[in-house]
């Protein structure tokens, strides 16, 4: 299990846009180097990452052998009622990681 760090706010008003930002630890080899003896270290990246807000999509990211190591992500979105944030991400040999959070809208 990877370890992630999500920020987002408890509570927000309806109709607020907020900042979310997640973070997390993982290696992102991208399947070009070759390791100390030589061979080619196998790829080993995270594909996507997905927010839904209630089971609503509101942000999702394809990535690439491109992107650094340890993804930060930051994105908005528009406060419109109360509910939990489900954050997945997914990649190479069957990695899958989900955090949620949960807000509060008044």
């Amino acid at each position: 299990m990877a370890r992630t760090l999500v920020q987002a706010p408890a509570t927000a008003r309806r109709g607020d846009v907020i900042e979310i930002r997640t973070l997390i630890a993982h290696s992102m080899e991208t399947g070009f180097r070759s390791g100390p003896d030589g061979k080619m270290l196998p790829r080993d990246i995270i594909r996507r990452f997905t927010c839904r807000w209630d089971g609503e999509e509101v942000f999702s990211a394809d990535l690439y052998s491109a992107v650094a190591a340890n993804p930060y992500l930051a994105f908005h979105a528009v406060a419109s009622a109360s509910g939990t944030l489900v954050f997945t991400w997914e990649g190479d040999n069957g990695f899958a990681q989900t955090e949620t959070h949960t807000i509060t809208v008044t």
